[in-house]
């Protein structure tokens, strides 16, 4: 009984933090121009590096916070990680400047850095019979986290650009009470470990990715499509505000419909897909849904088109977890952890270098010394990473001898 509350517990803090996190994309845009009294322009390149910040942080602290919990228990770092959640949404409620932004991205990319801890709980808590069902929990909150979270971000920024992060800062903190309360330990003090600061290296699993030379070409792709994701994931809000002066509440319906369609992509449709398809196909024509979904959103000049072009763009799912299934099936099994440690690697890689790469070239081209005014350009840049990102694929299965017909 114990177990299958602190289970409920872990599915409920993660559900809550990135419910949290989809709360605030609608409403940001408009908090960063009150605050510089600037254009959208100005306020999407800032964006950027405030996604950027947090992404750094939880890159350098994931490893730190892991090594504290094999020493100290999952408990008290899970704690403190949600008790700065609730902080951080408590200094965006009231920053007064965007200085104070910053300190607040910079606190919740440390605490966020708990959901490597989150896993190392359920791995505790798990047998062989039940580690997948719940490991599938972690899957199952984040992606019902960023279809409600956009949605209430959204419905409460209409009565004002702070209370979203006034009600996210609510939530972290009765998440905080509710797991001091209800939390138990799941690692035993005999099962602890000495800390170790040789295993707290930021970025130290991904250079291991060069003990796998066979999938160096599909490790370039899947960090070329993690990267291109951040033209829809890091612009969507600022690209709708300027080209159709979309509210924080339409916004936020358009973010649930996203993370709606990606569910049922990639909850139900790539069960019928991939057999159907195959692993090499499945990436193909994903990547080439990926790319045309992001070219309709360049060229877009009705709000009406995003909804449609969502369909392509979200089609493109079925690609990532093929390619994935290919990278893991060119290992060996005991090889495995260190193989998805580096593909995590690259993805928080990808979470630091493309927000203000897209946001910056979006601000370039939208503001009013651009030498063409563009909006799109950087849906644009993503259709073309996602292209060259199945070129690469292509070249990697055929020097591996695979058909790719």
């Amino acid at each position: 009984m114990a177990k299958k509350a602190a289970i409920s517990f872990i599915f409920i803090t993660l559900l809550i933090d990135v419910t949290g996190l989809g709360i605030i994309i609608p409403v940001l845009p408009k908090l960063i121009e009150e605050l510089t009294g600037g254009s959208i322009s100005d306020a999407s390149a800032i964006g950027g590096w405030l996604t950027a910040t947090y992404a750094a942080l939880q890159f350098l602290f994931s490893p730190i916070l892991g090594g504290l919990s094999d020493r100290y228990g999952r408990r008290p770092v899970l704690l403190i990680s949600l008790f700065g959640f609730a902080l951080d949404y408590l200094f965006l409620s009231y920053a007064p400047t965007i200085g104070w932004l910053f300190v607040g991205r910079a606190i919740a990319g440390i605490s966020g850095a708990s959901f490597t801890t989150a896993s190392a709980y359920i791995a505790d808590i798990s047998n062989d019979k039940n580690r997948a069902q719940n490991f599938g929990m972690i899957g199952a909150a984040f992606g019902l986290g960023f279809i409600i979270g956009p949605v209430i971000g959204g419905l409460l920024g209409s009565m004002g650009s702070r209370v979203p992060f006034m009600f996210a800062a609510g939530l972290s903190f009765l998440n905080w009470m509710y797991g001091y309360f209800v939390l138990p330990e799941s690692l035993p003090a005999d099962q602890r470990r000495k800390f170790d600061w040789k295993t707290t290296i930021p970025g130290r699993s991904l250079l291991k990715i060069r003990n796998y030379p066979a999938i160096g070409g599909l490790a370039i792709s899947f960090f070329l499509i993690s990267l291109a994701s951040h033209a829809v994931q890091t612009n969507w809000s600022f690209f709708t505000i300027e080209k159709f002066g979309w509210s924080e509440k339409m916004i936020g319906i358009s973010l649930g419909v996203v993370g709606l369609l990606v569910a049922l992509v990639q909850g139900l449709l790539i069960r019928y897909t991939s057999p159907l398809l195959g692993n090499k196909k499945s990436i193909f024509f994903g990547l080439l849904f990926y790319s045309l979904g992001l070219f309709l959103f360049a060229f877009a000049n009705q709000g009406w088109m995003m909804f449609v072009f969502l369909i392509p763009y979200c089609l493109g799912g079925i690609a990532g977890p093929a390619l994935q299934s290919i990278i893991s099936s060119s290992v060996h099994n005991n090889e495995q952890g260190e193989l998805q440690g580096s593909l995590t690697s690259l993805i928080s890689l990808t979470s630091i270098l493309g927000p203000p790469l897209m946001t910056s070239l979006f601000a370039y081209f939208t503001r009013p010394s651009a030498p063409v005014h563009f909006s799109g350009v950087s849906f644009l840049l993503g259709g073309i990473l996602m292209l060259l990102s199945a070129f690469c694929a292509y070249l990697a299965l055929k020097t591996k001898g695979v058909s790719v017909i």
